[in-house]
């Protein structure tokens, strides 16, 4: 099963479907055709291969009379998924075949270490054809502490929160997300604020809940009814819960893949180490000392000590 970050940053860019566009002009310096509608398509590319592809979320840019101007294919990674590489590419060219217009990969990585691992070029064995993904990287998302630019675009300062919670800048934009949520809808604005709190830091968000009701519960519908379908497969796990599942995941595959990306082999014994670690500080550790090992096994011995 998805996890909720992973499905609560695709439910951003739906609600908000100039979202992808905003992010490759803004973000990331690359071109867009002017458009007069961004349109919601669907993410089922299984057409040609009878095997499924679906892709997180699949946008087409509107132009004049009506046609298609761009397509956008929208992955949230979170942590590492060899099968990627070879998925991107049919995600790209299905699109561009089925509305016949040039498309972009859009991949979003709102950890470092995945979004590096996401930027590697995908040589698809045709000349002249590798694929580079656009990465939105935390890097690339803006710091947004301005309360008019988050009632502008209040997905860009939720994405904020989520890729600069952590930093000294977390309490600047929970307060400006909270001077934007008045203006949303109460299924948005419980959502939003229900991720909006669980990135920041633990003083930005005693302040947040300070400004905010008494007694403020994680209450969107959207974090209900996951938690539900979690409860209906033998799991609990309410939004907080399933935020920490989620960093502990992403930090497990990031060890991983800092080891792959350096060209060394990580044997199974390591392997189901670093993915059973329930502790992120611990993962933290590893993946710093992932950087310098000449050997996998060398991380296993710091896991042993």
């Amino acid at each position: 099963m998805p996890s909720v970050i992973h499905e609560a940053l695709v439910e951003l860019f739906k609600n908000r479907p100039t979202l992808a566009a905003e992010m490759l002009h803004d973000a990331l310096g690359q071109p867009v055709p002017t458009f007069q509608e961004a349109r919601v398509e669907s993410s089922n590319l299984t057409e040609i291969l009878p095997s499924d592809r679906r892709a997180d979320l699949v946008l087409v840019l509107v132009g004049d009379q009506q046609r298609p101007a761009m397509g956008i294919v929208v992955e949230v990674q979170l942590g590492v998924d060899l099968d990627k590489p070879y998925a991107w590419p049919v995600y790209v060219a299905q699109t561009r075949a089925r509305h016949r217009c040039p498309t972009q990969l859009l991949v979003v990585a709102i950890n470092p270490a995945m979004a590096r691992w996401c930027s590697r070029p995908i040589d698809t064995g045709h000349p002249g054809w590798t694929l580079t993904p656009l990465v939105l990287g935390p890097e690339a998302v803006p710091v947004v502490t301005d309360a008019e630019q988050a009632k502008a675009a209040p997905e860009v300062a939720v994405l904020s929160a989520m890729a600069h919670g952590q930093s000294e800048a977390g309490e600047a934009i929970g307060a400006a997300f909270l001077a934007a949520a008045p203006g949303l809808d109460q299924e948005r604005r419980a959502l939003y604020a229900d991720l909006v709190l669980s990135s920041l830091n633990e003083a930005a968000r005693r302040t947040l809940e300070a400004m905010m009701k008494a007694g403020y519960e994680f209450q969107s519908e959207f974090a209900r009814s996951y938690a539900a379908k979690g409860r209906q497969e033998g799991r609990e796990e309410g939004l907080k819960e399933g935020l920490r599942e989620g960093a502990l995941k992403t930090k497990a595959h990031d060890v991983i893949a800092v080891l792959e990306a350096r060209g060394l082999e990580v044997p199974a014994d390591v392997r189901e180490r670093v993915l059973a670690s329930t502790d992120l500080a611990e993962l933290d550790r590893w993946i710093r000392r992932a950087a310098v090992v000449t050997d996998s096994r060398e991380l296993l011995s710091t896991i042993d000590s």
